[in-house]
């Protein structure tokens, strides 16, 4: 932790010059910027993934209507037609959880009064108004919603509900584009699950305003990164 927080305070001293006071947020997103491009291979082999299972939707469509009436031995067929094309399932979610680690740092990091032993002198950093170690509800309980401090957590969170809405068209079209490679041979309990999925980036929100304002500042990096990274990669799901 210690090292960590010696880390951001490097970065912050080397950004001052241009963003004064609020020199420590800026290091908070180019640190989580940096732990974007490392994790980026990944992105891009997950994309290349989720082609991979696409075109496998019509073999697995016809596999379900094969054994729709034996569940575990479809769930087999299926898993063992992702072994022969050497295509993981699983492969989608490594750039998300490889992310976890430097969320949580950041996390404890601004919860924590002193690191090392010593005072935790990054929570006297802010945002414009907004403390980095504070939280929204701090906000709500002193210049109210449109006090300076509040301005700050608006605009995070326009930012966020935009990339949330286009989440969540981009969801909805993905979903609508492989609805009919299912063939109406659906896994069950699937339906309820899949009408939900589209709604998960708007927890977001909810995420940006129980976190310290450092922790909501990296979420709010990252999904805008992810947002702009999914429209690269996943151009023909984006321009449907």
């Amino acid at each position: 932790m210690s090292a960590f927080a010696g880390l951001v305070e490097r970065l912050a001293d080397l950004l001052e010059p241009l963003f004064h006071a609020s020199a420590a947020a800026a290091a908070i997103v180019l640190f989580t910027a940096l732990v974007r491009l490392l994790v980026h291979p990944l992105s891009r082999a997950a994309a290349r993934g989720q082609r991979a299972r696409a075109a496998l939707q019509p073999r697995i469509a016809e596999l379900r209507k094969k054994y729709r009436k034996d569940p575990e031995r479809m769930r087999k067929a299926v898993l063992e037609l992702h072994e022969k094309e050497k295509v993981s399932p699983l492969s989608g979610i490594l750039p998300g959880l490889l992310q976890l680690p430097a969320f949580f740092l950041l996390y404890h990091l601004f919860s924590s009064s002193t690191v090392g032993g010593e005072a935790n002198e990054l929570l006297s950093h802010q945002l414009f108004a907004a403390p980095l170690g504070g939280r929204w509800l701090d906000v709500l309980g002193g210049g109210g919603v449109f006090g300076a401090a509040g301005l700050v957590y608006l605009a995070l969170f326009a930012v966020v509900g935009a990339v949330a809405v286009f989440n969540y068209r981009r969801t909805k079209r993905t979903m609508a584009a492989s609805a009919p490679a299912a063939d109406g041979a659906e896994v069950p309990g699937l339906g309820a699950v899949s009408a939900f999925v589209p709604f998960l980036s708007f927890f977001t929100l909810v995420t940006v305003a129980v976190v310290p304002l450092a922790a909501a500042l990296y979420v709010v990096t990252s999904t805008a990164w992810s947002a702009v990274e999914r429209a690269v990669l996943y151009p023909s799901t984006t321009r449907r």
